[in-house]
Formats: structure tokens, sequence, C-alpha cells
């Protein structure tokens, strides 16, 4: 067929434009036709092998084909980037995100979600009291991430260059995350596991228990740090 010549474009179609149609490289078409004129000899030096060659490759392509709930993903499968918002003192957390490509943008958003949930409407100076531990990637460090702290009059306080655990807190939250939810189940969205995230923040400051503050949950003891100042406005 690439030697035909085309109707409308009155020219020959050539294994280029077939090639580009069908989605095949060229570099396939031409290790195929190498093959059917010379075939490769199918003996081997040594002892012959458990099972032939052709026969593996089937039974690998099928086991791949069977197993991508498990886990199994090829050239171009990317992850999607978690952002989390924990407060220091209490532990529990305040702010959850997941999104496909992690910018400063998304960054904002679990930060925002916390500044919503314990502030209240966002303006000028609203959380001066506010001190916002981060690490020293480009996200927390751009223009926009510290306009809109220094907007809300909250301090920045990054961690020390090469050094991203900063204090360790949301590290340590990671960990007990992958083992609860992440190693666990499968998402073939971003929306999806934006939507888990959600849940698991929810049982988690509802039911995880805080050795630190002698075994209370962190919804436990926000209420209780929270009833002193409702009483004191």
């Amino acid at each position: 067929m690439s030697r035909d010549c085309s109707v409308s474009a009155r020219r020959v179609y050539g294994k280029v434009r077939i090639c580009r149609h069908w989605g095949v490289a060229r570099s396939t078409l031409y290790a195929r036709r190498a093959a059917l004129r010379a075939p490769a000899s199918t003996a081997h030096r040594g002892r012959p092998p458990v099972i032939a060659d052709g026969d593996l490759l089937v039974q690998i392509r099928t086991v791949l084909r069977e197993s991508e709930e498990l886990g199994w993903r090829g050239e171009g499968y990317r992850t999607p980037t978690i952002f989390v918002a924990i407060d220091h003192f209490v532990g529990d957390i305040v702010g959850f995100h997941a999104a496909r490509y992690g910018t400063r943008f998304e960054a904002w958003e679990p930060i925002h979600q916390g500044l919503r949930e314990h502030f209240g409407p966002l303006g000028d100076g609203v959380a001066e009291a506010l001190v916002v531990r981060h690490d020293h990637g480009a996200q927390c460090m751009s223009s926009h991430f510290q306009r809109k702290l220094r907007f809300l009059g909250i301090e920045s306080s990054p961690s020390f260059v090469r050094a991203p655990p900063g204090n360790g807190a949301a590290e340590r939250f990671m960990r007990s995350l992958k083992e609860q939810l992440l190693w666990v189940r499968h998402f073939h969205t971003v929306e999806g596991l934006r939507l888990a995230l959600l849940e698991f923040k929810a049982r988690y400051n509802a039911q995880w228990l805080l050795q630190r503050h002698d075994w209370q949950t962190p919804a436990a003891v926000r209420a209780q740090h929270s009833e002193p100042l409702a009483m004191a406005v």
C-alpha cells in the first residue's frame, strides 16, 4: 500500500504516512520485514531453556495484562502530588489536597482549607498569630505562596535548604497515611484519590489516638483547647 497513489493528494502514500496512521513505528516495520526475510535461528548454546522464548514472552504479556490492578505500570504512568497541612500542637489534619501537578497554586489549597475552617472569612491580617512551617521547595517559596502568607499575617517558617523534613510532623503523618491508605488502595483518578483523602481526614481526626496527648483523638484535643477560647470571647 505504501507504493499506491492517493486519489485526493495525488501522491504516493509512503511508509511514514501509513505508520503514522496506524500508530506503528517504522523501526517495527523494518524489524518485521527483516525477520520475514531471514528468520532467526532457534539454536541456543548450552542447555535448552525450560520454556521457549516466544512462549515466555506470551506468558509475560498475559501476566502484565491481567495484573493491571496490582500496580503494574508502563512508561507514561505518572503519580499525583499530595499536599497536607497539620496542626503541630493538636496533631490533626487541617487541610488535604491531591493534584495532577504539584504547582504553587495546588500547594496553597490545604492551607486555604485550614484557614477557612478555623479562621472563617479570609482578610488582611486575619491569622497574625499563625506560623506555617514548610519545606524550602519551589512551590512554598514562590512569590505567590509567600504573598498570601504576608497578606493574611502568617509568619513563614521554611526549613533549611536541602533539609525538607523540617520538624518532622508531616513526615510522621505521611508514614501513617501510606500504611493506612496509599499502600492499601489503588486509585484510577486524581479526583478519586482526593475524595479518599478527605474521608481519611475525617476518620483520622475523629478516631486516631495520639500518645503525646494521653491517647486522645485530635478532635478531642482541639475541643479541649477551643472551649477556653470560646468562653474568653
